[in-house]
């Protein structure tokens, strides 16, 4: 079923670029406090673990909508994170 292998790197993918985006501000700024930009890493390791159940649980409805609603689910979480890392100071 190639809709779900490509459903799970598009999750791996976005939350590994937002992740490398908080180490990137990190790195960028050493003189700053982490605690903020350490939450938003745990946030997308989360968000990874629980949209990667979601796509191997068995959808009661049918699997296109079931699919549909992760990846709704993963652009908006994943909106949410970028949002909060440019708020980063």
């Amino acid at each position: 079923m190639a809709n779900k292998r490509d459903l799970k790197k598009d999750i791996n993918y976005v939350l590994g670029d937002i992740i490398e985006a908080v180490y990137v501000w990190e790195y960028a700024n050493t003189d700053k406090d982490t605690k903020e930009s350490s939450a938003i890493i745990d946030e997308a390791i989360a968000t990874f673990d629980e949209l990667i159940a979601k796509v191997n649980e068995k959808p009661a409805d049918t699997a296109k909508a079931h699919f549909k609603g992760i990846k709704n689910e993963l652009e908006s979480k994943g909106n949410a994170l970028i949002e909060k890392i440019n708020k980063l100071s």
